[in-house]
């Protein structure tokens, strides 16, 4: 019989039957080229996400701003002249590039031959700005604006950015950075000339408003004073002058009321409220408003709607 104790693969014991030294090698070698493909399976998602976000380098930046053109160009005349970049820094204590100056060219750039305006910003002698890819050494930063309008209220805005090295001309394209923090800087702005002009057409309406308010009050003192003079010259008597006045500057107030305001506006504090029936004598008379004193001395504003002549 054989001696199985000699057997190349199998040892025996008391416990029962193991795997040889020889055995569990060759189950160790299939093992280890395993995790090695796993490994490598799982690398190759990583390795994706860094080719894409190399991609996204120099892209640049491109939107539509709900303003006209003029007012687009305006914000970003006031954005190239403000000395500094955005969205990058030469140390880590500072919040930008400072020191950068308008260009009407820069070589960093191909030439532009497009469709609206162009704009540049430019710092030389800058040390590796951070959020370009690779950058050492010093060289030069430069950032273009394309303004393009597209309507009446809508302007196409592109920014691109961009460093060279001074010494080996190496381009570091942007990873967005700039051009993002830029366009932040730029609709600020417009939205401040946005709501400058807005306040300035408010301001140009309430002036006509109060010029045609004060020339409807001095048309109403001469009509109050013709009236006064033709019920003069037409009455009998000192008593019946004196009614013609009264029915000329007094009015009752209508059912069910109406609010005393503290100023010529629906929104204005309440001051009283007016039974129906009360008197009021007009001191001035607006297209929609009367100034008024009641029978009690107070004074306010009164619409002409809650309004009616004397019985």
């Amino acid at each position: 019989m054989e001696n199985l104790s000699h057997h190349p693969t199998i040892l025996t014991s008391s416990q029962g039957v193991k795997e040889s030294p020889q055995a569990s090698q060759r189950l160790r070698v299939p093992f280890a080229a395993a995790m090695l493909l796993l490994l490598l399976n799982f690398s190759l998602p990583v390795q994706g996400r860094e080719q894409k976000k190399k991609a996204d380098y120099g892209m640049g930046f491109s939107s539509e701003i709900s303003a006209p053109q003029d007012v687009v160009v305006q914000a970003v005349e006031a954005v190239v002249n403000d000395g500094v970049i955005q969205g990058s820094k030469e140390y880590n204590k500072d919040k930008f590039v400072e020191k950068a100056f308008p260009a009407t060219f820069s070589s960093l750039f191909a030439e532009y031959k497009g469709p609206g305006k162009v704009f540049y910003k430019v710092r030389e002698q800058v040390l590796a700005p951070v959020n370009f890819k690779e950058s050492n050494d010093q060289g030069t930063l430069a950032v273009r604006y394309i303004i393009d309008g597209k309507g009446p209220q809508q302007t196409v805005l592109r920014i691109d950015a961009v460093f060279v090295e001074d010494f080996r001309h190496t381009v570091h394209p942007s990873d967005g950075s700039v051009e993002s923090a830029e366009y932040r800087e730029v609709q600020d702005r417009v939205d401040t000339l946005e709501l400058e002009k807005k306040q300035a057409t408010d301001d140009a309406r309430h002036r006509q408003e109060e010029l045609a308010r004060k020339s409807l009050e001095r048309k109403n003192a001469q009509e109050q004073a013709n009236a006064v003079a033709r019920a003069q010259g037409s009455a009998n008597t000192p008593e019946q002058q004196v009614e013609n006045l009264r029915r000329q500057v007094e009015r009752v107030i209508k059912a069910p009321g109406g609010q005393l305001k503290s100023a010529p506006f629906h929104s204005a504090t309440n001051l009283k409220t007016l039974d129906p029936g009360s008197e009021v004598v007009i001191l001035i008379a607006t297209p929609y408003w009367y100034g008024v004193e009641t029978e009690d001395g107070q004074h306010g504003w009164i619409n002409h709607a809650q309004l009616e002549p004397l019985p």
